[in-house]
């Protein structure tokens, strides 16, 4: 399954449009990985244990398209967004949508 974030996939004409797929995956933090998350904010510095959550939630996101693509019949999907949210104090949402399509 090729995904792509362009409207199309290079030399490859685009010959069926299977509608939107979307994927969602919300993940809860605790509170060990917030204090820590709070010492980086403080003191400078990236947030590792957010960062592996959000990945893990973006696979899953992406998970989700992908089966809802080949189930509607696609081999690729184009358009694709991506959107994180924090929902309250502790949880997080990854947003994954796009166009399934045959290309051929």
């Amino acid at each position: 399954m090729i995904i792509t974030t362009t409207g199309a996939v290079d030399g490859k004409p685009i010959t069926a449009y299977h509608g939107v797929v979307a994927g969602e995956a919300v993940m809860g933090t605790n509170f060990v990985r917030d204090f820590f998350a709070s010492m980086s904010d403080k003191f400078g510095g990236r947030s590792n244990a957010y960062q592996k959550e959000i990945r893990k939630a973006r696979g899953y996101a992406l998970e989700d398209i992908t089966e809802e693509a080949e189930e509607l019949g696609a081999n690729a999907i184009v358009g694709v967004s991506m959107d994180v949210e924090v929902i309250g104090d502790s949880m997080l949402m990854v947003v994954v949508s796009g166009t399934a399509v045959t290309i051929g």
